[in-house]
């Protein structure tokens, strides 16, 4: 049984970092994509950031410059380094999984099967 733990969310105000972390504990598989994923309060769940295995990242634009995702696979978690944050980026933060190849890290939910319980973050004006 394969699961996501993250950690690391909190409150801080614009302009602040945070650093979000997501450790896979169960099965896994060399090929992978990961990713985050956040829910602001009466909006719908978007993609913020995705890295596989190769290397290869993927970021929303309102996140590019901020934002930068990156896994430690010596202790198999992966982590998102969030600076100059604004109120905007509030939501609950979630981590999600898939062991399977992937060309161009996707950033749509349906590409990916396992979840984390997700981690709030406030950001304050």
């Amino acid at each position: 049984q394969v699961q996501l733990v993250e950690s690391g969310g909190g409150s801080v105000q614009a302009g602040g970092s945070l650093r979000l972390s997501c450790t896979v504990f169960g099965y896994t598989y060399p090929s992978y994509r990961m990713a985050w994923f956040r829910q602001a309060p009466g909006k719908e769940r978007e993609g913020v950031a995705a890295i596989v295995n190769h290397g290869s990242t993927s970021y929303t634009d309102s996140v590019k410059g901020r934002f930068t995702i990156y896994k430690d696979n010596t202790n198999n978690t992966l982590y998102l380094q969030m600076n100059s944050l604004k109120p905007e980026d509030t939501g609950i933060y979630y981590c999600a999984a898939r062991w399977e190849y992937s060309a161009i890290p996707p950033l749509r939910g349906n590409e990916y099967a396992y979840w984390g319980q997700g981690t709030q973050v406030t950001v304050s004006s």
